[in-house]
């Protein structure tokens, strides 16, 4: 447990920190309210700065954590908006390299300790992959610890510069369990009659309709389902810049797969679905892989980045672009009942073992008390 008290010492100020989110992606927010809320709780003052449109997603107000809007671009007023909140902080926790990169640049000059989390990495091709390495660098070096979500990525800010880079314990808050048994089961045929999957296997992915998240390769392992009988569904719920290229693939080629959008209920999409899939190039502590888990859904995903370590025995991974592979897993699951009930109890387990909130906020009020010597 982190040396630092709950409470201050009679007449010493609590310790004050900036938390500044970024693009305010939904495992960066939901780790930065279920952080504030921890923090608070122990007698920090916590001042979140992030859109607006964050503060009405996740509330970190209604935490006990102080909002103070701030827009995501790194233009002049938003660099100098993050100045005024950080002018009186003892330390600033800066999500995603963007938002490390605007909190460097409104700390310049001044002695604070930046504590910086990647998340997750960028991607980029070309030009744009060099500016993205530079923008690397300078956020790992500037940041006083880097903690990476996942082990490749704490390499990753070695590699970068950083002189101080830890594996972070990430917490993910066990998604809100279904009613009764009846009540769960009348739901998810209900979500199933709504994606058109009454009487055919159900597969679901999730996540933003971006080249690196591999779909372009599950439509080609769709393919090879199209000989089954019956035909599964597979349902891809996210936006994104290639949605138009995957429409236009799955109505030329005639694959069984729906293009849903983005949704808002994912946790009963997934209790709906026999399989999710995760065909990603690379991930770190993915959401889809972690609520998958929690929801008892059997997994395939691609053996890249953060998954393994994250999912232990308790998915089936396949090498990534292996489009063959992919499709051979996933049939091969949908025709052994007795491998999805395996991998339902081995997911149950490995999310038991993934670190809680009270384990989360311990290991950032350490690193907070390393850097401040505030207690």
């Amino acid at each position: 447990m982190s040396h630092v008290s709950s409470h201050p010492a009679h007449g010493q100020s609590p310790l004050r920190t900036v938390q500044v989110l970024g693009g305010g992606s939904a495992g960066s927010s939901a780790h930065v309210r279920s952080l504030a809320a921890g923090l608070v709780a122990r007698g920090v003052k916590v001042t979140v700065c992030a859109p607006s449109e964050a503060e009405r997603a996740y509330g970190f107000s209604d935490v006990g954590a102080h909002h103070l809007p701030v827009p995501r671009s790194s233009d002049p007023a938003s660099v100098a908006a993050l100045r005024v909140a950080c002018a009186d902080a003892d330390l600033v926790h800066a999500h995603g390299l963007h938002a490390a990169l605007r909190a460097s640049l409104a700390l310049s000059g001044r002695r604070v300790p930046l504590v910086v989390t990647w998340h997750t990495r960028s991607y980029a091709e070309g030009a744009r992959a060099h500016l993205l390495r530079i923008l690397e660098r300078r956020v790992a070096k500037a940041a006083s610890v880097v903690l990476g979500t996942s082990s490749d990525l704490v390499d990753r800010a070695r590699t970068r510069g950083a002189r101080d880079a830890r594996l972070a314990a990430i917490s993910f808050p066990p998604p809100r369990r279904p009613g009764p048994d009846d009540d769960a089961e009348r739901a998810r045929s209900k979500t199933r009659a709504e994606l058109g999957a009454v009487d055919r296997p159900l597969l679901m992915a999730v996540g933003t309709l971006e080249r690196h998240r591999g779909y372009d390769v599950l439509l080609d392992a769709a393919h090879a389902w199209l000989d089954l009988d019956p035909v599964p569904l597979l349902v891809i719920a996210g936006e994104g810049p290639e949605r138009a290229g995957l429409q236009r693939r799955i109505e030329n080629e005639g694959l069984p797969v729906r293009l849903a959008g983005r949704r808002d209920d994912v946790a009963d999409l997934l209790r709906a679905a026999d399989l999710a899939v995760l065909p990603s190039s690379w991930e770190s502590r993915s959401l889809l892989a972690q609520e998958a888990l929690h929801a008892g859904v059997p997994l395939v995903a691609t053996d890249v980045g953060g998954i393994p370590e994250l999912v232990g025995e308790a998915a089936e991974l396949v090498p990534y672009g292996d489009a063959p592979a992919l499709a051979r897993a996933i049939e091969r699951l949908l025709a052994d009942p007795a491998r999805r009930t395996e991998l339902t109890a081995l997911g149950s387990a490995q999310a038991a073992s993934w670190p809680g909130e009270d384990a989360t906020v311990a290991q950032v009020l350490s690193v907070y008390d390393e850097l401040t010597g505030a207690y």
